[in-house]
């Protein structure tokens, strides 16, 4: 490798993307050509860069598989950046696979963290967090042990664990600063300023009220029963009992608790649980059997009682009850956290992430550009779509969470 290829290379490994392009900018190997693109890439010009990376690995030998993986390597962050993450995971694999035969253990830990951020985006939050705690970041360099902490305080995040979110992105501070790449500064300020917005709403009987990521994991730890509807899930004591799965039996069981201490009539659980304004016998027959279901599901964190006009949330041992809802609670809300981090995503790549069909994902686009909260650009298969981020929320708490066992 000649001296301005070390030279662009060094640049780079320091964020300096114009010091690159000034030594390399003119040269058409291989090498400069990789150099070219990840530098554009951190300018921003991520189709540039998508197509210079590309140049590069084809021009490399193929006794050069180290080099053809690292230029993988790189399309596939540029791929997460874009929000293709079908590519993202086919080039992760293949470029992972071959940096670790080959020794490039720092690469291939690099795949590693890649990996992990793209199942952090599709909510695979139990696989994100098993992959994360078989990496060991001792002997990485500060720019990996950063990327490292910046992932653990995400999960942290998406598991409402404050405390620990605080802790990581301390320890990530202290590496960049180590590492000197100001891109990762800025990253981590992005993620501190998220956990001093707020990150739900809190619903009692004494109202409404917006609470940070430290109330939700104080609520979290108290005697309360939480009706959870970030995660989908009942919380009490030490005992999650998850209703992702049983969107009936959750919709129901929050109707409950948002009443509670009083009851909610038949007529309003109808209409939370199957979405029929005008009920029949038939309908309150079907409430009655999921009403037992729910007890059941229920049962050793709170009770259900008939009452002459509907159903009452009887928590065990006299306990409050407590229900949280994302700050913005719509049906359009997961669609709005994904395109609040200012990535241009494709609506394919929307539904991958939300796990749902492309087509619902088009109709929330289309009613989310009428209300002006976002816009489109490209035509065809290249039409993308983006917006800014939503002011004074924590978004990534939107974001959805894959589904856990029924």
């Amino acid at each position: 490798m000649d001296s301005m290829i070390t030279a662009a290379a060094l640049a780079l490994a320091r964020g300096d993307a114009l010091g690159a392009l000034d030594r390399v900018a003119l040269r058409d190997d291989a090498s400069a050509l990789a150099l070219r693109g990840i530098a554009m890439a951190q300018l921003g010009d991520l189709a540039r860069a998508r197509l210079l990376v590309r140049r590069a690995a084809r021009a490399f030998g193929a006794k050069e598989a180290v080099a053809r993986a690292r230029c993988r390597l790189a399309e596939a962050e540029i791929a997460l950046a874009v929000r293709d993450l079908g590519a993202c995971a086919t080039l992760l694999g293949d470029a992972g696979r071959t940096l670790e035969a080959h020794g490039d253990h720092a690469n291939a830990a690099h795949a590693r963290y890649l990996e992990i951020r793209r199942l952090l985006l599709l909510g695979r939050l139990d696989e994100a967090e098993l992959r994360l705690d078989a990496l060991d970041p001792a002997h990485m360099p500060h720019a990996l042990r950063a990327a490292h902490e910046l992932t653990a305080a995400g999960i942290a995040m998406r598991r409402m664990r404050a405390h620990a979110a605080r802790a990581a992105l301390v320890r990530a501070a202290a590496h960049t600063r180590a590492a000197g790449i100001a891109a990762l500064d800025a990253e981590i300020g992005w993620a501190a300023r998220l956990l001093d917005a707020p990150a739900a709403r809190l619903i009692t009987p004494d109202g409404r009220r917006d609470v940070l990521l430290d109330d939700v994991e104080r609520l979290m730890s108290s005697t309360a029963l939480v009706v959870d509807g970030c995660l989908h899930a009942v919380h009490h004591l030490a005992t999650e009992i998850p209703l992702a799965r049983r969107p009936v039996l959750f919709a129901l069981v929050r109707t409950l608790a948002e009443a509670w201490p009083r009851d909610a009539p038949r007529e309003a659980l109808i209409l939370a649980a199957f979405r029929i304004r005008h009920p029949d016998e038939t309908d309150r027959a079907r409430l009655r059997v999921e009403m037992g279901r729910l007890r059941t599901v229920l049962r050793g964190a709170a009770g259900v009682r008939a009452t002459p006009r509907g159903f009452q949330l009887v928590p065990r041992d006299g306990h409050d009850v407590a229900v949280l809802v994302r700050p913005v609670d719509d049906d359009h809300a997961p669609v709005l956290a994904l395109l609040a981090d200012g990535e241009a995503w494709s609506s394919s790549a929307l539904a991958l992430a939300l796990g749902t069909s492309q087509r619902t994902v088009q109709r929330s686009l289309e009613t989310l550009a009428a209300a002006g909260k976002i816009q489109a650009f490209g035509q065809g298969r290249a039409r993308r779509w983006a917006m800014l981020p939503l002011p004074g929320f924590a978004t990534n708490l939107l974001l959805p969470t894959a589904l856990g066992a029924p």
